[in-house]
């Protein structure tokens, strides 16, 4: 009788730890909140005219995008390119040091093959 029960906590400990893995991998690669697409597709829109075709192109270079680029590495690169426009020397770091180049070269090579994709 022990050894049942052992098979049955067994059996229902692995039930649990399989159901529990299955919903993460079956959910999306990447973690884009909505309003960070929204703001990158109004952005986009701004660049490339205010029609629906344009919207949908736009939509589909972040989501493009989010494929190649966590969510932690594209809100380091907008960081990134902002304080990079900024004036004075404590910004100097963001267009002069090498991993902010590389953030921003990955983000180039992400939006190039976006509009690939997308364009």
């Amino acid at each position: 009788m022990p050894v049942r029960i052992v098979l049955i906590l067994t059996a229902a400990l692995l039930s649990a730890a399989l159901s529990s893995v299955a919903p993460a991998a079956a959910g999306p690669v990447n973690d884009y909140p909505t309003a960070a697409r929204a703001d990158y597709v109004i952005a986009c829109m701004a660049s490339n005219g205010q029609s629906h075709i344009v919207m949908e192109k736009c939509a589909c270079s972040i989501d493009a995008i989010a494929d190649r680029i966590t969510y932690d590495d594209y809100t380091a690169i907008e960081t990134v390119k902002v304080m990079a426009d900024q004036p004075g020397e404590r910004a100097g770091i963001f267009r002069s040091s090498g991993w902010a180049k590389d953030l921003m070269d990955r983000f180039r090579q992400a939006q190039v093959a976006a509009d690939r994709k997308c364009f």
